[in-house]
């Protein structure tokens, strides 16, 4: 029988975090916590598939930080899918799928994450309810419960 978790045992986060995504090279990103997407994304441009030592990757340019389109990071990751992935609009866009740790304060698990272009969007990262599930609640009304925010940030 699966052991049930209890909200006791769960983080608390607000409805925006920063996280860091090591194995991307991303120390701390800021990230809206949304219930309402079901798989986490990623702000990526100029993505172009790899194949490294059999297994095929995708590198990618993103942008880590608001309102700031002139600091570039370049990733790669391996991919695990692709997947047609309907944003708030409805619109459908076929996008990259890659599985990255993320860190949220002293915690540290892996998860789904799709690709795509947030340029237009305040955050450069979505966390959705898949990646937080059976791990945190979320406060709404509470920002940054997790993780100290950075200084210079």
């Amino acid at each position: 029988m699966a052991k049930k978790t209890r909200k006791k045992d769960l983080l608390t986060l607000g409805w925006r975090e920063w996280v860091s995504l090591p194995d991307l090279g991303l120390d701390k990103i800021k990230a809206k916590v949304d219930t309402g997407a079901r798989t986490s994304a990623l702000h990526a441009f100029e993505v172009r598939q790899l194949d490294v030592d059999g297994r095929r990757c995708v590198e990618f340019k993103m942008h880590p930080r608001q309102r700031d389109n002139e600091t570039v990071i370049v990733c790669r990751a391996d991919v695990i899918d692709e997947r047609v992935v309907r944003d708030s609009g409805g619109h459908a866009e076929k996008r990259w799928v890659i599985e990255t740790p993320v860190t949220l304060g002293d915690h540290t698990w892996p998860i789904e994450m799709t690709l795509t272009s947030r340029d237009d969007m305040l955050f450069r990262m979505l966390l959705g309810r898949t990646a937080i599930r059976k791990r945190a609640v979320v406060d709404p009304a509470r920002s940054y419960l997790v993780g100290a925010k950075p200084e210079e940030s």
